[in-house]
């Protein structure tokens, strides 16, 4: 088949060449084609005719008015669920291998006689005029800590112009977890743009879904007034309008995996690492953007004097089990406070208990509900004069800091069934005055050693300066590399 390539040879090639026959033997065709194309003066791709007929008789031409009646009042019917109804309404008459025939017939039509599709139109930015920002789940990826599934959201913050980002971890779509996400993200921006606009979250829209009655709540507003954002909201199953943030979450999740692909791991040793992971990558995902970023900052606004106070605050009173219940999960505070009225500051990922103007305990806030966390240095004073209540204590698990402390307690009840809880509440009051890593460390001694756990056994390792816990000499087998050279040669065998 001749291209317009060899073409294009021939002409020139005519101007130059003594005979027909050379020039043609040039553009690679013989001397009548060459004659061909010379009297047309085209090229081969001018004198193509486009191909407008059948070249097989149509097998669903028959049947086609009845499909095109279904697809008329119901578009949305897909050409495999056609196909089997047909199949099912005129039996032997269509093959499996002809639903191919049928989707491109019914693709045909919807292109040239189905119902208009809806037009996304492509928006122009100004410079510093608008952010957006919204939650995404990251559980799909599978990052973990210590080898613990660690399940989070990222709070993420876009400049729709440049397509600078950030983000922050996060475990709900609280308002709390809004408010500090924005606020890092623009102090972290060093200025504020003209309008923000969210998702239909209900931590800052009231009746999201209610159409012309949604309206931000008031702590929103708040936020908004002391930055002075104009909020914008998007429409009611309408999450095109925050396309921008949509793609950005596509585009952050899938360049987090191939950075965690290239790290050679999904693992984590803390949470503090994982995030300057995540610190580290937006830096590089922002560093392509510097232009535009740079037209970005000239055009924002200048940042308030301080933070906004995002905290959510409550006052609550304790109970006399020494446990106070904040977001539907149930949490000890120091026996001391039982039956008085403290002030919890509620934060996005942690809480502050205030009593007498003072912060006196910063507690981690559990993810989801029903949850419960009991520090038994709370309680352990009280405990150890009340031990026949440890055994059907109903927080009783978090009593065991370490799987040692429950190795303990578990071979006191064996060898002492009467006094085994009593024992076992007498070390973990030690853990509580003296050192619980100390403590941990004797159990692991004593319990090596196969000597019987007892109090006194305990309490003289943690107060005696002696190191007793010595070195372990390792014996590594010698290796015989042989095995090594056998396994290639079996392997290229096969």
């Amino acid at each position: 088949m001749v291209k317009d390539n060899q073409v294009r040879i021939l002409m020139k090639s005519l101007q130059t060449e003594r005979t027909k026959s050379i020039a043609a033997a040039k553009a690679g065709m013989d001397e009548k084609t060459a004659r061909k194309y010379e009297r047309s003066g085209r090229l081969p791709s001018e004198l193509k005719c486009e191909h407008s007929w059948r070249t097989r008789k149509d097998p669903f031409e028959e049947v086609w008015p009845e499909i095109r009646d279904h697809l008329e009042v119901n578009s949305g019917l897909e050409a495999k669920t056609l196909f089997e109804y047909i199949q099912r309404k005129y039996p032997g008459r269509y093959q499996d291998g002809q639903l191919r025939t049928l989707q491109r017939r019914i693709k045909v039509w919807r292109a040239l006689e189905g119902p208009a599709k809806e037009v996304y139109f492509p928006q122009e930015y100004t410079a510093g005029d608008l952010c957006e920002s919204d939650f995404t789940f990251m559980n799909k990826l599978g990052i973990t800590i210590c080898g613990q599934s660690f399940n989070h959201l990222i709070y993420h913050f876009i400049l729709p112009y440049s397509n600078w980002e950030t983000g922050m971890i996060c475990f709900s779509e609280s308002f709390e977890s809004i408010s500090e996400g924005l606020q890092n993200a623009l102090w972290e921006l060093g200025g504020v743009p003209g309008r923000h606009r969210t998702d239909r979250l209900s931590a800052a829209v009231r009746h999201p879904g209610g159409g012309k009655r949604a309206a931000f709540t008031q702590r929103y507003q708040a936020l908004m007034r002391h930055y002075g954002l104009e909020g914008l909201m998007m429409g009611t199953g309408r999450p095109n309008e925050n396309g921008d943030i949509e793609q950005r979450h596509y585009r952050f999740k899938k360049a987090l995996e191939q950075s965690l692909l290239l790290r050679g791991s999904f693992d984590f040793t803390s949470r503090q690492e994982y995030a300057l992971f995540l610190k580290n990558l937006f830096f590089e995902l922002n560093s392509g953007r510097e232009k535009r970023f740079a037209e970005e900052v000239k055009a924002l606004r200048r940042l308030p004097n301080r933070h906004f106070d995002s905290c959510k605050q409550l006052s609550i009173k304790v109970g006399p089990s020494s446990t106070i219940r904040v977001s539907h999960n149930v949490y000890s505070v120091d026996s001391r406070l039982i039956g008085e009225i403290i002030k919890i500051k509620l934060y996005a990922c942690y809480f502050e208990v205030w009593y007498g103007q003072r912060c006196i305990e910063k507690i981690p806030r559990l993810k989801g509900s029903g949850k419960d966390h009991i520090q038994y240095r709370h309680i352990i004073d009280w405990l150890v004069r009340k031990p026949g209540a440890f055994e059907n204590y109903r927080y009783r698990k978090s009593l065991f800091p370490t799987h040692r402390f429950r190795l303990a307690y578990d071979f006191l009840k064996k060898n002492s069934t009467l006094k085994g809880s009593k024992e076992y509440l007498k070390i973990l009051h030690l853990a509580a005055k003296e050192s619980e890593a100390g403590v941990d460390r004797a159990l692991n001694y004593l319990i090596e050693q196969n000597i019987a756990i007892r109090f006194d056994a305990v309490e003289s390792l943690v107060k005696s300066n002696q190191n007793y816990m010595k070195a372990k000499d390792i014996l590594i087998n010698n290796i015989d590399i042989s095995i090594y050279d056998r396994l290639l040669e079996e392997r290229m065998a096969i």
